[in-house]
């Protein structure tokens, strides 16, 4: 029996009225007064974890980052697809039905004395994905996080594929600057941002036009597009079966992606 402010309850009692009682929620659909962000640190983990296995075994990168079409030899070196076939050669790359680079190529970074950033690249990243992505899970609920992070994923492959489809890229940028998309579109919705979501949001861009001589501009731009897509389709979907509008939304979004990619291998 437990105490009541008159007599006792018993324990079944107070647990189905419990059951009656509706949870908070965020105007987005998460479950209100969550505080750790479980999805936001596995994803860091993944990386790490990933990380640590590149350097044990570089050559994972070659079978698992973001390629459209290349070319390898027996030894493991890469050829650009030019059409022009020789003696020990393997076609390689999204096009060739290697579908899952889309997403892999998203946990990779550059190894340390490769060509770009080494370690910065994954310490940027994953800082990237700490200072948003906290904010983002509290706000959208771990499962929406998570289908934001690996929809911008696989938006910011879809526009590698598609526009530079022989060029290599791996990083999670791509879903990186899907979250800063989204956190523009939801702060605007809310009216509250702990980060300035203009100072970001031009960060972003500028640093998607600069960089975009070392780095992949195609797979920034293409998870900055595809995170606002989802988000505007997360933060604005009606309050009547909001989590059904949400779903649609996502999987809308993700045929399109894989439409496209298709579209291409076909072409």
């Amino acid at each position: 029996m437990r105490e009541a402010p008159v007599g006792q309850r018993c324990p079944d009692c107070v647990k189905g009225e419990n059951k009656s009682i509706r949870q908070a929620r965020t105007i987005f659909g998460a479950r209100a007064g969550v505080a750790t962000a479980y999805a936001t640190y596995t994803i860091i983990a993944v990386n790490l974890l990933a990380y640590a296995v590149e350097l044990l075994r570089p050559a994972v990168v070659n079978r698992f980052d973001v390629i459209g079409t290349g070319l390898v030899d027996s030894a493991g070196q890469y050829y650009v697809d030019d059409g022009t076939p020789f003696p020990g050669y393997e076609q390689i790359g999204v096009l060739h039905g290697e579908w899952w680079r889309v997403f892999t190529g998203a946990f990779l970074h550059q190894l340390p004395g490769s060509t770009g950033t080494g370690l910065t690249h994954i310490i940027f990243n994953m800082m990237w994905i700490a200072t948003l992505g906290v904010f983002l899970e509290r706000e959208l609920g771990w499962g929406r996080f998570v289908a934001l992070y690996l929809v911008s994923a696989l938006g910011a492959s879809a526009l590698i594929v598609i526009i530079a489809p022989e060029r290599g890229a791996l990083g999670a940028s791509g879903a990186g600057f899907g979250m800063a998309a989204a956190y523009f579109v939801l702060t605007r919705k809310l009216h509250h941002h702990p980060i300035d979501r203009y100072r970001l949001l031009i960060t972003s861009v500028l640093w998607l036009v600069f960089a975009a001589g070392f780095t992949s501009w195609q797979g920034h731009l293409g998870g900055l597009l595809t995170g606002a897509v989802v988000a505007v389709g997360l933060a604005y979907a009606p309050r009547k079966r909001q989590a059904l509008a949400q779903v649609i939304v996502l999987a809308v979004v993700t045929l399109v992606l894989i439409a496209a990619i298709a579209v291409k291998a076909a072409g």
